[in-house]
């Protein structure tokens, strides 16, 4: 991750040489995905799900998710073995696969999940100090926001200090914010009620069919796994290329056990319905409803720790896709601009501007916290997909002679599957607001040809612009119509 303190080479422009990219070990690769993964969304479980879902549905749910994201994984595995060309994963690998458009669109959409998803960082720990001090509301007030704010830019010149500093830093939060969750999962089997588990099973009170329940739980899965791909991402500073894949699943296999046992026994404590009414996080409603307020607190102290962990690995994630984009000459070039100690400073501002934006439009939202995160895995489903999909193609093209190619073949496929089947769990509503920030995010593309001297779209690019534009007319009349609402 080329992150650093600034200095002059970062007003010069001038990249930093590669050898002063810092080298991080499994370990560290390990602990970034096991960071980026565990954040907001374990500690918002039970209640997304008791919303949604009784345990019956919740069990199929966590089993899709579980297999179609360890499909995931596996295509990152992959590809880092088979593609060690190919640098800041997601992006890279729509970019080898379908050409420079999509593998902007891969790289902008990416880019603005971490953003939004950053957002929601701040308005949970926000919400969870209200408890305290309602002023800060359900961590959508204007002081709330004005905090949160001030979180932001704290941890922009944070990261500013190094990759290393940075990374060393995540590791150690990783840890200490696993205790907290390791400790509800174990306290609540010891205080379940078999008698309100099983009343549960099949989901009391209206839920829908067993489709509906686990279509209605997709997108908080996709957010909780949000950061599998984390070590491709920093592929380029790994010590040893095959440290990536190995990261992944292993990163990926701790997590899900964690997210999956956590939603699972909090239907053992509460009826479905209360669980669907506490506030957020809702896992320090369950356990104090289990253990007493103390809890409570315990509950709410994790989370704090656990989302400002996460929130640097993800600003961290988000700057270097626009910074390896930039590189490639698909984003302008004063993206590509580093510091001495391997920063890209106009990289991470930008993000951190994204970022800000989308904390004072929570102002205006009816439940910013879960608009917030349904519309950060709507991002990052292109992008999944298209890097999926590459898979497929490099399986069956030029990876087909390769030893394992045909099971390769298979799990790209089903990758592919699962991603789909996520985009139309999503619904038209999140794909059109998508759409609303992809079409006008081209100006970044046309900037970087421009700077080229190139023409900015070929005829099929043209096609694509164009039906991200229509399809953002769209997503603009239906808010203003009132048939979709943030």
């Amino acid at each position: 991750m080329a992150q650093g303190g600034g200095t002059a080479e970062a007003e010069s422009g001038v990249p930093a040489e590669p050898s002063r990219a810092a080298k991080v070990s499994f370990p560290t690769l390990t602990s970034m995905v096991v960071g980026s993964m565990v954040g907001a969304g374990v500690f918002s479980l039970p209640r997304r799900f008791a919303q949604e879902s009784g345990v019956a549905g919740a069990v199929i749910s966590w089993v899709i998710a579980g297999f179609g994201m360890l499909m995931l994984a596996f295509v990152f595995q992959t590809l880092a073995v088979r593609r060690p060309d190919l640098d800041a994963g997601v992006y890279a690998y729509a970019k080898a696969g379908f050409g420079e458009y999509l593998g902007f669109f891969s790289a902008f959409g990416y880019w603005a999940s971490a953003c939004v998803g950053n957002v929601t960082y701040w308005v949970l720990i926000m919400s969870t100090i209200g408890q305290i001090a309602p002023a800060l509301g359900d961590g959508d007030t204007v002081l709330a926001v004005v905090l949160g704010s001030v979180g932001l830019w704290g941890f922009f010149f944070l990261i500013r200090l190094g990759v290393k500093e940075a990374a060393a830093i995540n590791r150690i939060v990783t840890v200490a914010k696993l205790v907290p969750i390791l400790v509800f999962i174990v306290l609540a089997l010891f205080c379940l009620r078999p008698h309100v588990f099983a009343d549960n099973v099949h989901g009391a009170g209206h839920v829908g069919s067993l489709f509906d329940q686990v279509r209605g739980t997709m997108l908080a899965t996709v957010f909780v796994f949000l950061g599998v791909e984390g070590a491709s991402v920093y592929s380029r500073h790994a010590r040893r290329r095959e440290d990536v894949g190995r990261a992944t699943v292993l990163g990926f296999l701790s997590v899900f056990a964690v997210f999956a046992s956590v939603t699972i026994v909090s239907y053992g404590i509460l009826p479905r319905e209360r669980i669907a009414q506490l506030r957020q996080p809702s896992m320090a409603g369950v356990l104090e409803a289990a253990v007493g307020t103390w809890g409570n607190a315990f509950v709410s102290v994790g989370l704090i720790i656990s989302v400002l962990g996460a929130y640097l690995a993800w600003a961290l994630m988000a700057a270097e896709v626009l910074f390896v984009a930039a590189k490639d000459e698909d984003m302008p070039r004063f993206l590509s601009r580093v510091s001495r100690a391997d920063v890209p400073v106009p990289a991470l501002l930008l993000t951190s501007c994204l970022s800000q934006l989308v904390l004072v439009i929570t102002l205006f939202s009816g439940d910013a916290f879960d608009f917030a995160l349904d519309l950060t895995s709507a991002l990052s489903l292109i992008p999944y997909l298209l890097a999926a999909a590459y898979c497929v193609r490099h399986a069956a093209g030029a990876g087909r002679t390769a030893p394992g190619a045909r099971r390769e073949l298979i799990v790209a496929v089903l990758a592919t599957l699962y991603t789909a089947f996520l985009l139309y769990a999503a619904g038209p509503k999140f794909v059109l607001v998508s759409f609303i920030l992809y079409a006008p995010a081209t100006v970044l593309f046309a900037m970087g040809r421009r700077e080229q001297g190139r023409p900015v779209f070929s005829g099929r690019e043209a096609v694509i612009f164009a039906v991200s534009v229509a399809g953002a007319a769209m997503g603009v009349i239906a808010l203003a119509l009132g048939w979709i609402h943030l």
